[in-house]
């Protein structure tokens, strides 16, 4: 038997939604009408990115009595926006563009992209991505320059022996690092003008004098003046990064200063070390009450499998998508590191 529904539409009273752009962002601010509950006062304005104009239209926001605020994330656009709203004591959340579908076939411009976000964000049909506080951006810009300082150096290493190959020198074939201490020296002697194949293979140190015979062999080449201009570019450059993380490594420890106590617990899970716990704490913070659950922390990170079944059947590849890189990055790491241990993480 059909029975009437008594269902009232919640909505949020005072909200505003952006669409912004480079240069300029468009407002939209959707109120109650006075006297008439059901009717909504709407205003759109268009306004620049420019620290002054946003400043203004925050403090329009305030005055209005805006409840929430809500953004697409736009490449970085949006950062200087969350950030000056959320001094101003607002309420901004950072939403997904993929959450706010747009209907077939309604036209696309930045006002009525502003509108339909404003009318969504009203009715609470969207959820807030997860925007860290101040103090853990801090760290996580710094962790995440330290993770692309790393790849640049890699990259210059790359280069290193592409250029001793193109010089016949088999240096990386004897030694595993290259950039050891021995190998260091070897190269150094290089730049310097030594060619010759047994002066070279002396410096070795430690475990790398058996191998004298190979570094013999390894150093016989066609290494010249061209060979040595570069290499000596190449070495400065891998000098001069690794000044640039030790520097990092320092403003990093300062930052994680209030977040030392979980930085240790971390610390303590084997595969972790100090840089890997920076990371982790960067990357999803230390309130986990924004997470409901575990699982819901593993679905965020897109850990795990999507589930998509109909009629009985599960349809697609299971993939769990693409989540946080530099999370998926540092555990993978660390997986690989626990795997080698005998421990309990390391058997499973």
């Amino acid at each position: 038997m059909l029975a009437e529904s008594q269902d009232e539409e919640e909505i949020i009273a005072r909200v505003a939604a952006l669409d912004i752009g480079k240069a300029e962002l468009v407002c939209c601010v959707r109120l109650p009408a006075e006297g008439n509950r059901k009717k909504r006062l709407q205003e759109v304005s268009t306004h620049s990115t420019m620290t002054r104009s946003l400043g203004d239209l925050a403090n329009r926001l305030v005055d209005l009595g805006i409840e929430r605020v809500v953004m697409e994330a736009t490449s970085d656009y949006w950062k200087p926006v969350f950030y000056l709203l959320e001094a101003h004591g607002l309420e901004p959340w950072l939403v997904n563009a993929r959450d706010v579908r747009h209907l077939p076939g309604r036209p696309k411009t930045d006002v009525l992209d502003s509108v339909w976000l404003c009318k969504v964000a009203e009715r609470q049909m969207l959820r807030p991505s997860f925007v860290p506080p101040a103090p853990v951006r801090r760290v996580r810009d710094l962790t995440r320059y330290r993770i692309d300082l790393v790849g640049t150096r890699t990259a210059e290493k790359n280069r290193v022996e592409k250029l001793l190959e193109d010089a016949c020198i088999k240096l990386s074939v004897v030694a595993s690092d290259i950039f050891g201490v021995s190998g260091r020296e070897m190269m150094a002697a290089l730049v310097a003008g030594e060619h010759d194949p047994k002066v070279l293979a002396q410096l070795a140190r430690s475990v790398m004098r058996n191998k004298i015979t190979q570094l013999e062999e390894a150093f016989t080449g066609r290494f010249d003046d061209h060979h040595r201009f570069l290499l000596a570019r190449m070495l400065a450059r891998i000098d001069g990064i690794d000044v640039d993380i030790a520097a990092v490594d320092e403003q990093i420890e300062a930052q994680l200063a209030p977040f030392a106590s979980a930085a240790e617990r971390l610390d303590e899970i084997p595969g972790i070390g100090p840089v890997a716990a920076a990371i982790v704490i960067a990357e999803i913070g230390v309130d986990m009450s924004r997470f409901l659950a575990a699982g819901h922390l593993c679905s965020w990170a897109k850990f795990s499998p999507g589930i998509s079944s109909s009629a009985g059947k599960t349809k697609g590849n299971g993939s769990s998508g693409h989540g946080n890189r530099y999370l998926a990055r540092v555990l993978g790491e660390a997986a690989v590191i626990v795997g080698r241990t005998q421990t309990f993480l390391g058997e499973r």
